[in-house]
Formats: C-alpha cells, sequence, structure tokens
C-alpha cells in the first residue's frame, strides 16, 4: 500500500532544523515551501505553527493541499519558464528540497527574509552512479551549496551518501543574520538528528 500524500515522510534535515524558524510575528512564521511537489514538507511546517506559501507547478498536487486552507496559500507556477512569482515577498523559512534549477539563486536567496533561514537539501555530485538524476544540471557540484550561501552565516552543512534510498545528497541550514555590526552573533541551539 503506498502511503496518501497527506501521510509522506518530511525529510529528516528540514525536521531537525525547522527550530531556527523564528516565530516573532502576529499569527506566527511565515515560510515557503518551493517545488513542493504534494507539500510532504508544507504540512510539517503548518504543524509546526507556519502560515506557508507552497509553490509548484503541478497544480493537482497542490490541489491536495486544499485541507489546510487558510493557513496555506497555494502558488502554481513554472518557476523555470515564467517569471518568478513572489517578487519582493521574504519569508521566515524557505525551504527546498530534492530540487535544482541554479538561474533561481537570486530569487531564492533574496525571499529569506531577515533573521530567517535557508534550508535546503539535493542531490549531489556523484548521483549518477546510484541512480536519477544523473544529469550534472540536477547535480550539485561539490562545495556549491557553500559558495551559494557566502552571504548567509551557515549553522550546518552536509555533502555526502545516504542510504534507503541511496543517494547523494548535499544540504545547508543557513540563516540571514540581522546584525552586522559585529555584536556577539545569536545563539542557534544544535539538536541531535532522530
Amino acid at each position: 500500500m503506498t502511503p496518501s500524500h497527506t501521510t509522506l515522510t518530511p525529510s529528516e534535515w528540514i525536521c531537525r532544523w525547522t527550530h531556527l524558524i523564528p516565530d516573532q510575528r502576529p499569527g506566527g512564521a511565515r515560510a515557503l515551501d518551493l517545488a513542493c511537489g504534494h507539500g510532504r514538507h508544507t504540512r510539517w511546517l503548518v504543524r509546526q505553527g507556519c502560515h506557508v506559501t507552497a509553490v509548484d507547478r503541478d497544480a493537482d498536487a497542490l490541489a491536495t493541499l486544499a485541507d489546510l486552507a487558510p493557513l496555506v496559500r497555494t502558488v502554481p507556477a513554472d518557476i523555470e519558464n515564467g517569471p518568478w512569482p513572489l517578487e519582493g515577498q521574504t519569508f521566515d523559512a524557505v525551504v527546498v528540497t530534492n530540487y535544482l534549477w541554479r538561474p533561481l539563486w537570486p530569487q531564492i536567496l533574496a525571499s529569506v527574509a531577515p533573521g530567517g533561514v535557508l534550508i535546503y537539501e539535493t542531490f549531489a555530485h556523484g548521483n549518477a552512479t546510484v541512480g536519477k538524476p544523473s544529469r550534472p544540471d540536477f547535480l550539485l557540484r561539490p562545495g556549491e551549496l557553500l559558495q551559494v550561501c557566502t552571504g548567509l552565516r551557515v549553522v550546518a552543512y552536509e555533502d555526502g551518501f545516504l542510504s534507503q534510498p541511496d543517494r547523494f545528497v548535499q544540504r545547508i541550514c543557513a540563516v540571514r543574520e540581522t546584525d552586522t555590526t559585529g555584536t556577539p552573533p545569536a545563539r542557534y541551539p544544535l539538536r541531535a538528528a532522530g
């Protein structure tokens, strides 16, 4: 039996770092789940108290999130071939998994509000040896997430092999700090995986 779209397990990486999402807004934090598919992370973020903007090109997949309204705003958009649908909007958390389209790096980074967090995980160099995706266009180069996030404070980064299913990934958790005056940095509490 295959799981329903409402019971798909969120990524351990996303779960591990959502405690860093700032919750200082009345009504809760604002999160962006980019290329969200059927919304396994959207559902997780809602359970953490977030209001989520869920973006995907698959309107049918977005329709599976209808039960979460008004906490979820769905945005059907082809972000690779059309205009960026969130121009000027920022979020307390930007979550991206299993998706890579390099021309969107500027928009993704600009979407992280001051004090906000970027939690990103996708396939990396080496994945062609174990399965799909295998094209270099869809695989992060060694250290690429670190290079892309140079304007953010990296809290955690991993680059390596995971099993069940076998895959090579890179993942990062990075914060856009609000203070650049040299005062001591905010404390980002680490949590053990699991």
